[in-house]
């Protein structure tokens, strides 16, 4: 049995048979999706021990996801099988031709059959390595929820790249992110379970904007400073973000048989929108958990007699192979190829106090990683997903569109389109690296990444939108964008 007989046997969202869907009904499919996934985020996995959950919170906001949930996996299996499969087609390890409809049918089933396996490798090693510690005895009832949480998350974004707006990767990870940016600000329940309102002067509040104003009321100058620097951050990168996003290249489109008749096509700056950073902190962010999960696992062993350590003597040999990643305390990195990658938070160092030398080292690296691998996954992802030169060119050229002043020939389309697609992905892909990487060293209401993704989500979403009415206007424009 080859593979291709492999992918008739795994289970998908039918595909509607109008070739263009109404708003409506794309925005019907967005939000049944949306209120799934809070209802899923707040159904507690059965059968979890007390977990030190707090080491997934950078993880679970990159993963759109809530740990300790039926959908702790969260889009981790997506993203790591795309990764895996880019690096795999970019190096040519594998010869998958995407530019035929063959050719990103076989991506696309190799796809679903990685992140199948990506749900139960991912799901397994959370239990068996004491990420998800499961009480004695449920260790696969653990697993068996995990798996299914992880194909649900898989389908709803399925589901919703094929009868909603986007893709639900950026759904999830918008919708994670806007809510924690929310009770970051204005969470008034403290860990203690007080209600911060009720006694406003004595009790903490945990949002930042009520401990600027306890710190104004009370006059503590560095609580102010600290808050007062988080909340401004936050909206200089909004502004940034939204202005960089209007930085464009238009292209001049005509119908070669209607004449008078002319649009433009815009080449945005961040040609790859928030994929590149998404892959990124992914990769980063799992890389950390991975380090942390074996280091937590092979603990135990460093604490056994010499009778009972030969049965430590596989895991401790395996732990071994990994200990480039570093040491990690309570999840967190402070050693190793995992701290030089991550991020520390300067300007709340600068302001409480603890600033050393490394941080600074740590933050060179850091923006080198994130630059680095944008571009990478950059360049990737338009070679995969139909967004280079020769894609585009005959998109172009099959809806009888060309550039003004050119003749209509998909070969003169694809050499102009080079001379923006490329050097787009290239510089907005850095661009995007940097920005996340000083905005998780600046700091802000939540990870400086996580708010750059969701401006630039949101952003995406409202294009997509813009884009559904365009299409809607201007019935020629539905085949141009691959609709009819």
């Amino acid at each position: 049995m080859n593979l291709k007989e492999i992918f008739n046997f795994i289970p998908e969202v039918k595909k509607p048979e109008e070739k263009k869907l109404s708003f409506n009904v794309k925005l019907k499919w967005t939000l049944i999706v949306l209120v799934s996934f809070f209802v899923l985020a707040n159904i507690s996995l059965f059968g979890l021990s007390n977990n030190a959950l707090e080491r997934f919170k950078y993880l679970a906001i990159i993963l759109g996801t809530d740990f300790g949930s039926i959908i702790s996996l969260g889009i981790g299996p997506i993203v790591m099988a795309s990764i895996i499969l880019q690096l795999l087609t970019g190096s040519k390890i594998i010869e998958i031709d995407t530019t035929t409809q063959e050719g990103k049918k076989f991506f696309q089933g190799v796809q679903k059959l990685l992140v199948l396996f990506f749900i139960i490798f991912e799901a397994s090693v959370y239990v068996f390595m004491q990420g998800l510690q499961a009480v004695a005895g449920l260790e696969y009832l653990l697993i068996f929820q995990l798996v299914l949480g992880g194909l649900v998350i898989f389908y709803m974004d399925d589901l919703t790249q094929k009868w909603g707006f986007g893709s639900g990767v950026s759904l999830f990870i918008g919708a994670g992110v806007s809510w924690r940016l929310i009770t970051a600000a204005f969470q008034f329940i403290n860990q203690q379970g007080n209600n911060c309102l009720l006694d406003f002067k004595n009790t903490a509040c945990p949002g930042k904007v009520f401990v600027l104003i306890q710190a104004i009321t009370n006059k503590y100058p560095v609580e102010f400073l600290s808050a007062l620097a988080a909340i401004v951050v936050t909206v200089l990168i909004f502004l940034l973000v939204v202005w960089a996003q209007s930085l464009k290249v238009e292209i001049p489109l005509s119908f070669g048989r209607l004449r008078g008749y002319n649009i433009k096509w815009p080449l945005s700056f961040f040609y790859t929108s928030v994929i590149p950073v998404i892959l990124t902190a992914a990769l980063m962010a799992n890389i950390q958990l991975f380090g942390g999960l074996v280091e937590n696992a092979a603990a135990p062993c460093l604490a056994v007699d010499t009778a009972t350590a030969g049965a430590c003597i596989g895991l401790a040999k395996f732990a071994s192979y990994f200990t480039f990643l570093g040491h990690f305390i309570e999840g967190q990195p402070v050693s190793g190829l995992a701290f030089w990658m991550g991020s520390t938070d300067i300007l709340q160092l600068l302001i409480r106090g603890g600033f050393l030398a490394r941080y600074l080292l740590q933050a060179l690296t850091h923006i080198l990683f994130f630059t680095a691998f944008s571009v990478i996954f950059a360049v990737f992802w338009i070679k995969t997903s139909g967004m280079d030169a020769k894609s585009q060119a005959h998109n172009i050229a099959s809806s009888g569109l060309q550039i003004s002043g050119f003749r209509q020939d998909e070969r003169v389309l694809e050499s102009i389109l080079e001379r923006y697609i490329m050097p787009l992905t290239i510089m907005g892909g850095a661009t995007i690296g940097i920005l996340a990487s000083l905005t998780n060293l600046l700091g802000a209401l939540v990870s400086g990444t996580a708010v750059l993704l969701v401006i630039m989500i949101m952003f995406q979403f409202y294009q997509n939108i813009a884009q559904q009415h365009s299409v809607d206007m201007h019935p020629a424009m539905r085949k141009f964008m691959g609709s009819g």
